[in-house]
């Protein structure tokens, strides 16, 4: 991100570009770039939103011992996502996830305290794991995380925010580079934080709830338990549907305005902007109820299923380092990598299959650079268009490095 979002963000102002595929399509000079990219996401990214109703799901069935069940709770964050994304668009999910972020934060901390207190302080805390769970402060522990599933699992979150549409899309919204890297420093400290926490919440649930059934339900059964004061618990809970909600929110709106301005627009060239709109708004339930049905599925462990979700993403990173860094990269490029290699990850996934022992991401990001580099070698680039879009980010980002 800090190597990328300034350079998106200057593209970005100058060319007025509204989705990441937008600026590929412009970038290598030809819409079918556009279009595939679009398509590729829409492909991906649905999976995700699925993850985020089941975190939904999982949360409000497992916090109320099963009262409300796991398809009411997916169907309350479907119903408030469709809501946030048609009445307030971009500016709620803005709100929601600024709200939210301050409300995770402190809560959660709080959470962490509460329990660890509970179990007798960090030093007991520690020490239980050691005595009881000595593999789950060791590498590889029990055996899952080789250096295989470490590799497989990490690299898509590597590249997650310009290979996820719905994170680098962000990055043309600040008003001035310095509200950029704001944004840029705020998420890096509220991932930080928040990933901490999510490990002592695990660790936690191993010592309290030792036989779960799955791992997706360690957070609701910690919320939901003793250790935690019901209050505090609830505010936690709210906090964490409304980041689901609102990450599936920018999700859709992002889905939704890549369908539209770069495939309906390709189909119905001459609709204009408020036609699109109306198009936009008719795509966004689609895409939920999509997820709806994808989440209703309850594949085992959600974690697992965002990063597959990502590694499919990975096939456009090559094409959009060569947007910014080579000048002889082409439209069969990037045609051949994320079709190609998208492809790939998809059959892998589907079929589990893991060739060398290696996961679908590392293989689609491998074969995806191959391809991009080796099929625009023997293409013609468009040079005029290359020149242009990395001459204007030379000059620019000098411009504010000299500031």
């Amino acid at each position: 991100m800090l190597i990328f979002g300034p350079r998106f963000w200057l593209v970005g102002q100058k060319y007025g570009y509204v989705t990441p595929s937008e600026m590929l399509g412009h970038r290598y000079d030809n819409r079918a770039v556009a279009v595939a990219t679009a398509l590729a996401s829409c492909v991906f990214l649905i999976p995700y939103s699925a993850v985020q109703l089941a975190g939904v799901g999982y949360l409000v069935s497992g916090m109320t011992d099963g009262a409300i069940s796991f398809t009411t709770g997916t169907v309350l964050a479907t119903v408030l996502a469709i809501l946030f994304a048609v009445v307030a668009g971009l500016r709620s999910v803005a709100w929601t996830d600024a709200l939210q972020a301050v409300v995770m934060i402190i809560s959660a901390t709080l959470v962490v305290l509460f329990v660890i207190e509970a179990l007798g302080g960090f030093g007991e805390f520690f020490g239980s794991l050691s005595r009881d769970h000595p593999g789950a402060l060791s590498v590889p522990g029990t055996g899952f995380f080789t250096f295989s599933t470490f590799l497989g699992l990490t690299i898509p979150w590597v590249f997650f925010s310009i290979s996820n549409p719905q994170v680098s899309q962000r990055l043309y919204t600040p008003a001035s580079m310095r509200d950029l890297r704001r944004m840029i420093l705020g998420s890096m400290v509220f991932g930080l934080v928040y990933t901490l926490v999510a490990v002592v919440w695990g660790f936690a649930a191993l010592l309290e709830f030792p036989d779960l059934a799955t791992g997706d339900l360690a957070t609701p059964s910690l919320l939901g338990s003793d250790l935690v004061p019901t209050v505090l618990g609830v505010i936690v809970m709210v906090g964490i549907i409304a980041a689901a909600v609102s990450t599936i929110d920018s999700i859709m709106l992002t889905l939704s305005s890549m369908v539209v301005r770069d495939v309906y627009a390709v189909a119905k060239p001459d609709s204009d902007e408020k036609h699109q709109l109306a198009v936009g708004k008719l795509v966004l339930p689609v895409i939920a109820v999509m997820a709806f049905l994808f989440a209703q599925l309850k594949v085992d462990l959600i974690a697992v299923l965002s990063v597959s979700a990502s590694a499919g993403l990975l096939v456009i990173v090559p094409p959009i380092i060569g947007a910014f860094f080579w000048k002889r990269g082409t439209t069969e490029g990037v045609l051949a990598a994320v079709i190609v290699a998208g492809a790939l990850v998809f059959v892998l996934e589907f079929t589990l299959v893991k060739p060398a022992g290696q996961a679908s991401g590392i293989w689609g990001l491998l074969v995806s650079a191959v391809l991009f580099v080796g099929v625009s070698l023997v293409t013609r680039a468009p040079e005029a268009r290359a020149a242009e879009f990395l001459a204007h980010t030379r000059q620019k980002l000098d411009e504010h490095h000299a500031v």
